[in-house]
């Protein structure tokens, strides 16, 4: 059962990345958040090669990472006109440093807690993904990069491979930690479908009004 349920997260955070690349690309915009990001890249390199999963997870891990290459080039081709607040010569450099942090973060933490499975660095930077996206919104103000499926497959992406780690580590995954991370990315995605349900709530309120207005 608990296999069948990782399965299942893998397959929902394929569509969440495939619905992220599409909308990205077609809102000219990077559609996960530059921290978010490189920690993605670093956990899914170094449980693909350094610190390789068995099969099929380690099939799964690698199809993540081609799909983060495509969001990442999307990040370099729309970043610069987002992040206003970072000069354009420092936006590779910070890029670097990101990358550079989120590897050393995500190698140093497995090495140092064997922690071969990469559950604490994997649920750990889901947290910290599920309040980054949160964000992005706020800061953002549009859903540009994002839609309610985005959310809605992250969220139950999540939500199995939780329940899959808690049934496969009775011991592990029964921790009070992992249950506290667990219930905090749940809570956080929750808050994050019902804030891009509302924007696009009110976008369409707005885009209706106005439609009136000048009829």
């Amino acid at each position: 059962m608990g296999t069948y349920l990782m399965l299942g997260s893998g397959a929902f955070w394929i569509l969440t990345y495939i619905l992220l690349i599409q909308r990205g690309f077609k809102d000219q915009t990077y559609g996960m958040p530059l921290v978010a990001l490189c920690a993605n890249l670093s956990w899914e390199f170094i449980f693909s090669f350094i610190h390789p999963h068995q099969p099929p997870q380690l099939q799964i891990n690698i199809v993540w990472l081609m799909l983060d290459l495509i969001i990442l080039y999307g990040f370099f081709k729309f970043g610069q006109s987002e992040l206003k607040d970072i000069p354009n010569k420092l936006f590779y450099p910070v890029f670097i440093l990101t990358l550079f942090t989120s590897f050393c973060c995500v190698l140093l933490i497995t090495d140092e807690f064997q922690d071969w499975s990469g559950a604490y660095t994997a649920f750990g930077q889901n947290l910290l993904m599920s309040i980054l996206f949160i964000d992005m919104l706020t800061k953002r103000n549009t859903v540009r990069g994002q839609s309610i499926f985005i959310a809605i497959f992250k969220m139950i992406g999540t939500l199995l491979a939780s329940i899959g780690f808690y049934i496969n580590h009775p011991t592990q995954g029964r921790s009070l930690l992992f249950i506290f991370l667990y219930t905090a990315i749940f809570v956080f995605d929750l808050i994050y479908v019902g804030m891009v349900a509302m924007k696009i709530k009110r976008f369409r309120e707005k885009k209706l009004n106005h439609a009136l207005t000048r009829q």
